[in-house]
């Protein structure tokens, strides 16, 4: 069974019409989904909680589209 993983973050940006972070160590990681339908929810939740501020953005990563696991491993990943 293929997992879907999606992760939801977020944090204050420089600019509301940008996707820069004010600062990256404040970035706030709500988690790891194992479906979207769930990153969904809790992505809303926290764009609702956080309507006020302007610059504050949330949003979803496609975990599963990050990694592919039919392409060969870097040289890096080897290291181990």
């Amino acid at each position: 069974m293929t997992q879907r993983l999606h992760l939801v973050f977020g944090g204050e940006l420089v600019n509301p019409s940008e996707n820069v972070f004010k600062n990256v160590d404040d970035i706030h990681v709500v988690g790891i989904f194992p479906d979207y339908a769930k990153a969904y929810d809790a992505w809303k939740h926290e764009a609702q909680r956080t309507v006020d501020n302007a610059h504050m953005r949330y949003f979803i990563a496609h975990l599963h589209r990050l990694r592919d696991e039919e392409t060969p491993a870097s040289a890096t990943e080897e290291l181990g």
